[in-house]
């Protein structure tokens, strides 16, 4: 596997929404051990989530990007501002599919959002991680996140955030 020929395109809602809900729920296996929670207790959670995506492309272009290996999507990313604090930059989503965890995919998932929120002149960002997803906590520690502590309307996730230069 050869991570220098990867693109970052925006996400095709159109043809890739079944990929986009894949790894949605995948990531919600990989926090939570279970998708439950993704689909709630009415099992439309796809549906409201493909929606809400759909209003975050139109609300910060360039925000939602899959990311490309040749024909092969390997990963996600969503991002934008953070909602209580336009100030601050948001990440909703990293994901790499689990064939590419451990590469450095990662990584350059990690560049493209600090290039992203710098060209919005945001100086730091957030993401929420449960710290039971200790290969995600450790990860970020790694790549100069800092712990917040608990959300307070969901204290089994943590905020993480991020200053840029």
């Amino acid at each position: 596997m050869q991570i220098e020929h990867l693109e970052f395109k925006p996400i095709d809602l159109a043809k890739h929404a079944d990929v986009c809900v894949a790894f949605r729920e995948d990531s919600y296996v990989c926090s939570f051990g279970s998708a439950e929670l993704f689909h709630g207790a009415d099992g439309k959670g796809a549906e409201r989530y493909v929606n809400w995506l759909c209003e975050k492309m139109k609300r910060f272009p360039g925000g939602c990007v899959h990311v490309w290996s040749g024909s092969e999507i390997i990963g996600q990313m969503e991002m934008g501002r953070f909602r209580s604090d336009a100030s601050l930059g948001y990440v909703n989503l990293y994901y790499v599919t689990a064939r590419w965890r451990g590469t450095g995919v990662a990584s350059l998932l990690d560049e493209y959002a600090t290039a992203f929120f710098k060209r919005l002149s945001l100086h730091s960002a957030r993401l929420s991680v449960t710290p039971t997803n200790t290969r995600a906590v450790e990860f970020y520690l790694r790549h100069g996140w800092k712990d917040l502590g608990p959300r307070e309307n969901a204290p089994e996730v943590h905020y993480m955030g991020k200053d840029y230069e």
